[in-house]
């Protein structure tokens, strides 16, 4: 029997929970069709896929944000009207699929009124300072009441759903994907020609890569770079997702306040990921907050650079300190400036952690293991 699922997403950018459905439908194929609430990049990239996928306006939905204490009526009459679109695009699937938070809210009112089973992508870590306590008892207590399944990216995921009240039965840890092939296509020429054109002064570049967000630290790696010498570089990759623009006004003011202008370079949202992390020396990940997970960490890992990371959250399911990586405290510039010079000093011990980190990588983090956890938690409520 072919199995069919209807995945549902909030979003149209392309950020990591957007890139792992990406994966996960492409490997699907015929069997899973994807509905979006928003228009925009991540609509692109499905249909470019082959992935059936359309838009679905949510109105006033919109306006709920993580941070929300009080959904407006019109946001709740919006998701109880959306709802009553997915379910009758859910009468002729046999599961419905979440992929995001404010989705599942969509997937579940559905799902009751289709009278199908619904799995939550859970791919936050639910509880402050991610969520405001309205959000994460509501999404806690739909998921009791409507979840047949919630699959976690990670343990630590898995247990902040837990502790906020989540039934620890419903949960299945799938560890995110990443394919590999993008930074194997990487040749030995295109890094340096990318480094050249960027940093053509710099010996040492160290980059951070993901959106623009106080949460995301870009402003820790930017105090890092003031303590280290004049000859370092900072790239700094990713845009204001969500219309964060005065975080990025804030991040240039801070670059030119400790004289930094010239060594830091922002570079915006990117489709040449691989070939930058390849360009680059090391990557830091300095996220202030839990991660959920740490997508842009394994990036790192394949291009076989290594890798600093705050160490809170799923990083540590990624990585082990002085094997395949380096851990440092969140929020903290002097150790990861203590960490990238340390790495500097010892280019024997950054390529030993680099190769260790790469192979990790690929033993643990690929796509295929990816869609088959995905699978089985499918198979186990169809069953």
């Amino acid at each position: 029997m072919t199995l069919r699922v209807l995945a549902l997403d909030h979003v149209g950018v392309l950020g990591g929970a957007e890139l792992s459905l990406l994966d996960i439908a492409s490997a699907f194929g015929d069997e899973m069709s994807v509905r979006l609430f928003v228009d925009g990049p991540f609509r692109d990239a499905l249909a470019n896929r082959g992935v059936d996928v359309q838009v679905l306006p949510m109105g006033a939905l919109a306006s709920v944000r993580k941070e929300s204490r009080t959904p407006s009526l019109a946001a709740l009459a919006a998701a109880w009207r959306l709802a009553e679109v997915v379910a009758n695009e859910a009468a002729s699937a046999d599961v419905l699929y979440a992929n995001s938070q404010k989705a599942f809210v969509v997937a579940a009112l559905a799902g009751r009124r289709a009278r199908r089973p619904v799995v939550w992508h859970l791919r936050d870590l639910l509880g402050a300072p991610h969520f405001s306590a309205l959000n994460t008892r509501g999404a806690v207590m739909l998921a009791n009441w409507l979840a047949t399944r919630v699959i976690a990216n990670s343990h630590a995921t898995a247990d902040a759903f837990v502790r906020a009240g989540g039934r620890r039965a419903l949960v299945r840890v799938v560890h995110n994907g990443v394919d590999p092939a993008p930074f194997d296509a990487v040749s030995g020429v295109a890094p340096r020609a990318l480094r050249h054109s960027l940093s053509p002064d710099a010996a040492y570049v160290m980059a951070v890569f993901g959106r623009l967000h106080e949460w995301k630290g870009q402003q820790v790696a930017i105090d890092a770079l003031a303590q280290l010498p004049a000859e370092c570089a900072l790239w700094v990759v990713g845009a204001p997702l969500f219309g964060e623009l005065a975080f990025e006004t804030a991040l240039r003011e801070q670059a030119a306040r400790l004289g930094l202008t010239a060594r830091v370079r922002f570079l915006g949202f990117r489709n040449d990921i691989a070939p930058l992390m390849r360009a680059a020396d090391v990557i830091v990940h300095t996220s202030t907050w839990p991660e959920p997970f740490g997508r842009v960490i394994v990036e790192g890992m394949l291009a076989c650079r290594p890798v600093v990371a705050a160490s809170a959250g799923g990083v540590g399911e990624i990585v082990t300190h002085e094997e395949t990586g380096v851990l440092v405290a969140p929020g903290d510039a002097a150790a990861l400036a203590q960490a990238v010079t340390a790495l500097r000093a010892s280019p024997a011990r950054a390529a030993r952690l680099a190769e260790a980190g790469a192979a990790h990588a690929r033993r643990t983090f690929g796509v295929p293991a990816m869609v088959d956890g995905v699978r089985r938690v499918l198979d186990e409520v169809l069953a």
